[in-house]
């Protein structure tokens, strides 16, 4: 099926293009449409007739700009059947044999990781912060605890949350995944117990392993946390750590209300248990709602994961560290054995997008709840035995299914060109084979297509359940 976008979507989409000349700056508005994913790989193109009544532009200028995307391999002409984007070097530009090694995967409709393409306005950030980057280039360039004004930006946004901070309570690390790893190095030692979610994020908790922890799982139910629950895990195990994610939980979406966040604060304080609270999803609201306060408001000890993957770009690779001034020290002792700093051209980017982060959130979580509706949209028709609650945030939708067939469905899926994770991916003792994951990280359109195949796949294991296993894959989000 061909895959097309009407002249007047393209028309909103580029909406106050640069018309100085106004051919090149509709050439350049189509590049940043087509580079981030909002006009998809392999999608014809209005004509070029079309276009400019959608535009009120002459003729001419939707020539030219076609031919400049052309030339710069970001269109092609199909004889007979007109203009269809491309870019240069084709899918294979974002496949990484890393995370999708078999034949056929640059193909596939890759929902085993949990991170969207990048959202309007980051290509326009890295231009104007090249331009930021000379007068760091007489430097060693090595900012262990993170660019002065990139730290200055992250304590504002902190502190816009109702949490004061002081920039120099904040260590930028490349990702939060190596966040995780300074946290675990500097406040964990062989034998340690530190309390877990269970269904939760697998590389934090493989973190905490590899520093010598000894992880003690409080289960979260289908429905949230159970806090009764995990006040006796903590008075029974007192534990040094307690890895937590409350906001827009990873993988089952749960936002823990401010009454709730109090409650845990006070039962972590009885056992004298630090929180480490994992804050990659915090900025995905989707549905316009007062997020609460930081936990970190209810726990001054509280050592905070941030990241700009999920609310920006997996490509950014930045995250930080937000803890008491008593930390920084051992935080910085840890993160020195570890690495030297986050590339700096990558953190004026930040600065820079964090500076106009309303405008490029909004537009970011549009785009997500889109393709989460069509998600559940789709999947409540094609999957109706299956059961889930429709987040208001975040990034995935935790699907429970009539029984445990959650490896089988993936490897069949996978079979089919969809890559899914399966519920023991994300459990810390086994079990869970009952859930599976699917992020809205894809467009609409390939979101109502993997439903399709899971629903396939699905069909399949309830008439011949097998104990086919999916392709081993490493977990990145």
């Amino acid at each position: 099926m061909t895959r097309t976008i009407g002249a007047a979507r393209v028309a909103t989409l580029v909406d106050d293009f640069d018309r100085s000349p106004a051919y090149a700056g509709l050439a350049e508005a189509l590049v940043l449409l087509i580079g981030d994913g909002r006009i998809p790989l392999d999608t014809r193109l209005p004509s070029e007739r079309d276009l400019t009544a959608a535009l009120g532009v002459s003729r001419t200028t939707v020539t030219r700009a076609y031919a400049e995307l052309r030339d710069a391999g970001y269109a092609e002409a199909r004889r007979g059947a007109g203009t269809f984007t491309r870019v240069p070097g084709g899918r294979a530009r974002a496949h990484d044999r890393a995370l999708l090694p078999r034949p056929g995967d640059s193909d596939a409709i890759d929902l085993n990781c949990a991170a969207p393409s990048a959202p309007p306005g980051l290509a326009q950030a890295y231009a104007a912060a090249a331009a930021d980057l000379p007068p760091y280039l007489g430097g060693h360039g090595y900012f262990p605890a993170g660019l002065p004004e990139l730290q200055r930006a992250i304590a504002a946004s902190y502190d816009a949350r109702g949490l004061p901070t002081d920039p120099d309570q904040v260590m930028v690390t490349p990702g939060a995944l190596s966040a995780a790893c300074v946290v675990a190095r500097a406040f964990t030692g062989p034998g340690d117990r530190v309390l877990v979610e269970s269904p939760t994020y697998p590389n934090a908790t493989d973190a905490l392993r590899h520093a010598g922890a000894r992880l003690t799982p409080s289960p979260i139910d289908p429905d949230g946390w159970d806090l009764g629950a995990v006040a006796a895990t903590l008075r029974q195990s007192s534990p040094r750590l307690a890895y937590l994610v409350p906001d827009f939980q990873n993988p089952t979406g749960h936002l823990m209300t401010d009454a709730q966040r109090e409650e845990l604060a006070a039962a972590l304080r009885r056992t004298r248990t630090t929180p480490v609270v994992d804050e990659a999803h915090q900025a995905l609201a989707l549905e316009g709602q007062a997020m609460p306060r930081p936990f970190a408001a209810y726990a001054p000890d509280t050592i905070t994961i941030g990241s700009a993957s999920k609310a920006f770009w997996g490509g950014l690779r930045l995250g930080w560290i937000r803890a008491p001034r008593s930390a920084m020290e051992r935080l910085t002792r840890a993160r020195v054995s570890l690495d030297l700093g986050a590339p700096v051209l990558e953190q004026l980017v930040l600065a820079r997008v964090l500076a106009s982060s309303d405008e490029i959130l909004a537009a970011n979580r549009a785009r997500l709840r889109e393709q989460r509706d069509a998600l559940v949209a789709a999947a409540r028709a094609d999957l109706p035995e299956w059961g889930f609650r429709v987040p208001t945030g975040g990034l995935a939708l935790w699907c429970r299914l009539p029984g445990p067939y959650g490896t089988a469905v993936a490897a069949e899926a996978e079979l089919r060109g969809t890559i899914v994770a399966p519920g023991p991916v994300f459990a810390v003792e086994g079990g869970l084979d009952t859930f599976l994951r699917i992020p809205w990280s894809r467009p609409a359109d390939d979101m109502r297509e993997a439903v399709h195949r899971l629903a396939q796949a699905w069909a399949v294991v309830r008439e011949r359940p097998s104990t086919r296993m999916p392709s081993g894959r490493v977990m990145v989000a």
